[in-house]
């Protein structure tokens, strides 16, 4: 696959994906009454639907990264090049701010703005720690065994890391950059992005550490034949770890 439609596909999955994320918060806000439970629910099942089809969509072009964390994972693993990486980050990067743009087009909202919203502390950093670990644990591991379970396999962890985290689960820098940019219910303060960053990173380097570990541990007779098989998937479907990711 040529690079520049991987790079096309990885803006617009990432311009689409902000979309989802900022105009759901938005119309969940609105409907909810108050009801900042009923608006974060909305937010989740918008967003999980909407990344398991965008992940099917754009995965056989790009790999579906949407998410620097995944595409530095590829470089690490030399499954991908640094100059590709490059290209597909600032596509992530340029993407996700014109989602950010056309969710608050839709709603009739200032095109960018920037963030009110507090997200700081030593919580909301270890919760991005534990969500972006627990992502790209999940990418990392399905895509090597059964790449074709990827979409739903990453919707369903965003669509839990939600609520399970106290930070709901921004596990994505480009994200985190981009949401500072509406002062919605989706937002983050400018001043609050670098802390996520950094712990997004951190969780993102811990579960490629983790996956290289088991990934060099000797099989054992019963583990040779899910070994063939998720070898023999990867054959057939040609694409390197892919997906999303986090929101």
């Amino acid at each position: 696959m040529r690079l520049r439609h991987a790079v096309v596909a990885e803006f617009f999955g990432s311009a689409l994906l902000l979309a989802t994320v900022v105009g759901s918060g938005v119309m969940g806000e609105r409907l909810a009454g108050g009801n900042v439970a009923i608006a974060l629910l909305a937010n989740t099942l918008a967003t999980g639907a909407g990344l398991v089809a965008l992940i099917a969509t754009f995965i056989s072009i790009s790999g579906a990264h949407f998410n620097p964390l995944v595409t530095l994972a590829e470089v690490w693993l030399g499954k991908l090049r640094w100059k590709h990486a490059a290209a597909y980050i600032a596509a992530q990067a340029v993407g996700s701010i014109a989602g950010v743009i056309a969710a608050q087009g839709m709603f009739d909202l200032p095109l960018l703005e920037m963030s009110r919203h507090v997200r700081t502390g030593p919580s909301q950093w270890w919760s991005e720690v534990v969500a972006s670990f627990g992502l790209l644990t999940v990418i990392l591991n399905v895509a090597k065994r059964r790449i074709e379970f990827v979409p739903a396999a990453v919707g369903g962890y965003i669509t839990a890391a939600y609520w399970f985290t106290a930070s709901t689960s921004f596990a994505n820098p480009t994200v985190t950059i981009a949401r500072s940019f509406t002062d919605t219910f989706a937002g983050i303060r400018p001043i609050d992005a670098p802390g996520f960053i950094v712990s997004e990173l951190v969780g993102g380097a811990l579960a490629v550490f983790l996956f290289r570990w088991m990934e060099g541990r000797p099989h054992s007779p019963s583990g040779s034949a899910s070994t063939a098989a998720g070898s023999e998937s990867g054959k057939k479907h040609k694409t390197d770890v892919s997906v999303e990711a986090g929101h």
